[in-house]
C-alpha cells in the first residue's frame, strides 16, 4: 500500500477520533513534535525498524519516550508500530493537520520571497488570498528564496502564482522571441 494510502486513512481515523472528543488543536501540537522526533532523530527509527529488537521493547520505547502525550497519539504509535508503518508517521501527521485545516477553513500558503516579509504585507496577502481562496484564515509561511532576484512566488495548496522578477523576464523574453517569429 502506498504511504498517500496509508497516511489517508490513519489521519482520517485519528482525526475523526479527534473530532469526537474535541481535542483537534491538542493533538496537533502533539502530533507536530512527534514528526520533527522522528524526521531529526534517525535512531528512534532505526530502533523501531530493526528487525532483531522485539515488539515488547518498541512499544515500552513509545511509552516512556511519549508519556506525557494523548493516550490517543500514543497508542497510534504503537498501533503503527505493530503494524510496521512507523515510518509513515510525518506523512500521517500531515494527513490530519490538512484534514483539520479543511474542516475549519484554512489555508497555508507558502510564500517564497528574497526577504522576510513584513507584517503588513502578510496582512495584504492574507486578506488576498481569503477572498480568492474562499477560506475562513490563510496560514502565511514564508521562505527565504535569494534565486527569485525580486518579487514573490505563492503556493497554496497545489497552485503556484508566480510573481517573481525571474518569471516576469521570461515571460518578457518569450513574447520577444515569439513576436520575432
Amino acid at each position: 500500500m502506498s504511504e498517500a494510502i496509508v497516511a489517508k486513512r490513519y489521519g482520517d481515523g485519528l482525526f475523526q477520533l479527534a473530532t469526537d472528543k474535541g481535542i483537534e488543536e491538542k493533538l496537533i501540537a502533539e502530533l507536530q513534535i512527534v514528526k520533527e522526533v522522528f524526521q531529526k532523530d534517525e535512531k528512534i527509527s532505526d530502533f523501531l525498524n530493526h528487525p532483531r529488537v522485539t515488539n515488547e521493547k518498541k512499544l515500552q520505547l513509545i511509552d516512556v519516550s511519549f508519556e506525557s502525550f494523548d493516550k490517543m497519539v500514543v497508542n497510534t504509535l504503537k498501533l503503527l508500530v505493530e503494524r510496521h508503518r512507523i515510518n509513515n508517521v510525518p506523512a500521517i501527521v500531515d494527513e490530519f493537520i490538512h484534514l483539520h485545516n479543511e474542516a475549519n477553513g484554512v489555508a497555508v500558503a507558502t510564500v517564497y520571497s528574497t526577504r522576510a516579509l513584513t507584517d503588513d504585507e502578510k496582512v495584504q496577502l492574507e486578506a488576498s488570498f481569503k477572498k480568492r481562496f474562499n477560506k475562513k484564515e490563510i496560514s502565511i509561511v514564508n521562505k527565504i528564496d535569494p534565486s527569485l532576484l525580486g518579487g514573490v512566488k505563492i503556493r497554496v495548496g497545489n497552485t503556484i502564482y508566480d510573481g517573481s522578477l525571474h518569471n516576469k523576464l521570461n515571460r518578457i523574453k518569450h513574447n520577444i522571441v515569439s513576436e520575432s517569429i
